[in-house]
């Protein structure tokens, strides 16, 4: 199955190398091996981790050029995950996203894009000076969250706009909801353009047959995980795969070292090293491990009163074509409360904290790291505060249609580099947004620089506000002031 010995860890090895050598380190950082650590701090985390904290030297090689190690570690992956390339992300996943942007689409170019994209998307729009063209993905009006695009959407859109030089999907959503990514890529491969995706929720997909087809084993020609999710290695760390065919390689790597810091952290490397060692011997049982967990969390959540979790069902719904169940969302809006309010009670009354809420849900990440006993104390606190919620007259809260995507004026690296002024947000009806707006998390955007700003999104913005959901994207950290391109007025 796999063409390399998978049962090495070639960067982890040479930093404990270095460590077991008692090399006496004349180079950054400062801290020496934590001997110049705040002893606060390296009380707390111990000598052993700030011991491999090291910087770029033969031993441990270069990630901007790697030919040692790193390089090793790097093709070790790519075997692990059956694809020509894997390059390691210690900007995270929302630098690889700029990254593939970058290395797809320049100027001028249309890249198509689904509308719930993550803002690192519009980011590496921004960088590359492409012009976005949206596809609307299906929403499930019962929650309130959006599923996925379709393949008949994707062949729509480029129908329309044949000269799109790229697509981007994202697969699956925050909301483990996949799309039929193989008949897609087909679709994009006939326009003999890439197809790219936001793969960040799924990096564990390759490793478990129980799970949606992941971008790569599906045939994506590139595709950016945020490896540090579900599966082992730790935050701000991520892995961007490449095929062979449509990508140029050299360029990606051009526009990586571009990106990427020159004083890499070793320690979110070698995290990377041991987490593809660990999926490759231990992937499939510790996944099955976490599926049968999620299943049971999913199954009791539903004979709570007042919850609603949904599964398999989901598949019935346009945009659901594949379901990872070890994403559970809670729809508490039965209760009488918002998703916000269910996690500000979780986290500030049970220290449980979810991952993160919207208007109507609050959504639990189960990973390789969880255990029955944490599920059952997420279980019990949820059965606490229906408890107390049924017996109070709070009425439900109704989902609201979020705003339709508004039109684009100018392209989102003309809006953010053209000269702006702040006006307040209630005035702002008929101006260019030369900023976002968003609900974060998770970071979908209502509104992106050069857009129209509407009625309806202001109205949708004092509803989420009133919800005390956390808006952002603006330089006004309250978002009661909001940049627009001066001198340009619609109406």
């Amino acid at each position: 199955m796999y063409q390399l010995d998978q049962s090495k860890t070639p960067l982890f090895d040479a930093l404990m190398e270095y460590v077991k050598n008692n090399t006496i380190p004349f180079h950054v950082p400062g801290h020496k091996k934590g001997q110049g650590m705040w002893n606060d701090f390296k009380n707390f985390v111990g000598t052993n981790v700030l011991s491999m904290d090291v910087t770029v030297f033969k031993q441990v090689d270069s990630l901007h050029k790697p030919t040692g190690v790193i390089k090793e570690a790097q093709d070790l992956a790519a075997d692990a995950y059956n694809v020509d390339y894997t390059f390691f992300s210690i900007h995270g996943t929302s630098g690889a996203i700029q990254a593939m942007i970058m290395s797809v689409v320049g100027p001028g170019d249309k890249i198509i894009i689904p509308r719930n994209v993550h803002k690192s998307v519009t980011a590496g729009i921004i960088l590359s000076g492409a012009v976005p063209v949206y596809m609307q993905p299906e929403i499930d009006e019962t929650i309130g969250v959006a599923l996925n695009v379709t393949p008949e959407t994707v062949k729509n859109t480029l129908e329309a706009n044949p000269d799109a030089k790229a697509v981007l999907i994202v697969n699956p959503t925050y909301y483990g909801v996949s799309t039929d990514i193989e008949r897609i890529v087909e679709i994009v491969h006939s326009y003999d353009i890439p197809l790219i995706v936001d793969e960040a929720h799924g990096a564990h997909l390759h490793f478990n047959k129980k799970l949606p087809i992941s971008a790569v084993d599906a045939g994506a020609d590139i595709c950016s995980q945020s490896t540090h999710k579900i599966i082992g290695s730790m935050t701000q760390s991520s892995l961007l795969h490449v095929r062979k065919g449509y990508v140029d390689i050299n360029r990606v790597k051009t526009v990586l070292s571009l990106l990427q810091t020159t004083s890499p952290s070793y320690i979110l490397l070698a995290s990377l090293d041991v987490a593809r060692k660990q999926m490759v011997f231990e992937g499939e049982k510790l996944l099955d491990k976490t599926i049968e967990l999620a299943n049971y969390a999913r199954k009791s959540i539903n004979e709570i009163e007042g919850y609603y979790c949904f599964g398999e069902e989901v598949l019935s719904k346009k945009g659901a074509y594949a379901f990872d169940p070890t994403k559970i969302t809670i729809t508490c809006k039965d209760l009488g409360l918002s998703g916000y309010e269910l996690e500000r009670i979780l986290a500030e009354k049970y220290y449980i904290q979810p991952e993160m809420s919207d208007l109507y849900n609050v959504l639990c990440v189960f990973s390789i790291g969880d255990t029955k006993e944490n599920v059952d104390r997420l279980l019990h606190a949820l059965r606490e505060i229906s408890n107390v919620q049924c017996c109070s007259l709070r009425r439900k809260i109704e989902v609201i249609d979020m705003p339709d995507i508004p039109e684009q004026i100018l392209t989102p690296r003309e809006a953010f580099n053209s000269r702006t002024i702040s006006v307040p947000i209630n005035d702002s009806i008929g101006q260019i947004s030369a900023e976002f707006l968003m609900a974060y998390p998770p970071g979908i955007p209502i509104l992106c620089p050069g857009e129209l700003i509407t009625k309806e999104i202001i109205d949708y913005v004092k509803t989420l506000k009133e919800a005390n959901l956390y808006v952002q994207g603006t330089e006004d950290p309250e978002v009661n002031l909001i940049k627009v391109v001066s001198n340009l007025n619609i109406y």
